[in-house]
């Protein structure tokens, strides 16, 4: 897995609460066994219309995105099932980092990714930022009024920066530590357990006799 430590891209907006993974990657694509090619079917039934091409009116597919590789979205982003497909195919389509908001509603407090998607993510290298509503409804504007906004994301110091002309709005976000250490060195579960083989083996070598018998 690529260490993530910064990065800069093309801001894209995807303006819609409660995308769930079906809706990232459809069921169709689950057939095959090997994990690469899901890139150009995100988001397939927005994308394409009935005959394939491109549709112009979904929002990712305007031109002043081409290219980009920060999605900021709404809240509960990746709910549905649990398919680490939908996490494939968004690295897979270009993206390193994807920002949604926790809102309040009635006291209760709703988050910005669904739970088995922000772990799914965390497996794949990419980065889930959770804001404030009001911060993201901000950069919403941002975008809005700055065709082609880039942003930086910088792990190291847990901020996000905006370069708008002479503005740079920065937005801290908090993330668990663990997390942070794993994606900064680019560790997945399995290179993270490897990280421990020497002491994998020494313990199976003492303890499990029936694994190594006595000569």
């Amino acid at each position: 897995m690529t260490p993530f430590t910064q990065h800069t891209g093309i801001v894209a907006t995807l303006d819609r609460a409660n995308v769930d993974t079906d809706a990232i990657i459809p069921k169709q694509f689950l057939k095959s066994i090997k994990r690469i090619g899901y890139g150009p079917n995100a988001f397939f039934d927005w994308r394409y219309g009935p005959d394939g091409t491109p549709d112009a009116g979904f929002e990712l597919n305007q031109p002043r995105f081409e290219g980009r590789s920060i999605l900021v979205t709404r809240n509960n982003f990746g709910c549905g099932s649990s398919r680490e497909h939908a996490v494939w195919a968004l690295a897979q389509d270009g993206y390193r980092v994807v920002i949604a908001p926790w809102k309040e509603i009635n006291g209760e407090r709703l988050q910005g990714f669904a739970d088995i998607f922000r772990s799914n993510a965390v497996k794949n290298g990419l980065l889930t930022i959770e804001l404030a509503e009001a911060d993201v409804d901000a950069i919403f504007d941002l975008v809005k009024h700055h065709p082609g906004l880039t942003a930086t994301a910088d792990l190291p110091s847990q901020t996000v920066t905006f370069h708008a002309d002479a503005q740079q709005p920065v937005f801290a976000f908090r993330i668990d530590p663990g997390i942070k250490d794993k994606l900064q060195r680019g560790l997945d579960d399995i290179a993270q357990t490897l990280a421990y083989a020497a002491d994998i083996d020494r313990f199976e070598t003492t303890h499990d006799l029936w694994l190594h018998p006595p000569a």
